[in-house]
């Protein structure tokens, strides 16, 4: 039986991020999609064209971390703000092999903690501009919902 190396050879050669100026690079248009149930987007909510209704455009850069934009929803969402409150987010993008796509979960924040997720960026998570940010909002008296890949026993 034989072993393979699941490190790629572009995680080896990864560079550190490059840091942005914020002065002198145009920000890029995120579209963010975000649910108050707790639970991410079907994928086929953004299929043939269509996106689910409660989107948000935010102008930021490929720097802007998870907690940055936590803050930035809070702003638009005051019942977000509440001390406790889970953001959940995720990258949907388009599968290149076909004409569907992808969800990748990405991190998690908690408003009003700190947490191991906060300083993660966009670029880090691979981001890629025409992609979309679908965040799941569970409010500090519900329980997250446990992951799919997660079992509950």
């Amino acid at each position: 039986m034989a072993l393979e190396s699941r490190i790629t050879q572009e995680e080896i050669k990864k560079e550190p991020e490059k840091p942005i100026d914020r002065e002198k690079t145009c920000p890029l248009l995120l579209r963010v999609f975000t649910t108050n149930s707790g639970r991410h987007h079907r994928v086929d909510e953004f299929a043939r064209g269509n996106v689910p209704s409660s989107e948000l455009q935010i102008y930021t850069w490929m720097d802007a971390t998870l907690k940055e934009l936590t803050s930035l929803v809070k702003e638009v969402y005051p019942e977000a703000r509440k001390k406790g409150t889970h953001f959940s987010f995720a990258i949907v993008y388009p599968d290149p092999r076909g004409k569907v796509y992808r969800l990748k979960d990405i991190g998690s924040t908690i408003s009003g903690r700190k947490g191991a997720d906060d300083s993660m960026t966009l670029q880090s998570q691979r981001f890629q501009i025409g992609d979309y940010l679908d965040i799941a909002i569970t409010p500090p008296n519900r329980a997250p919902p446990l992951s799919t890949r997660m079992r509950p026993f």
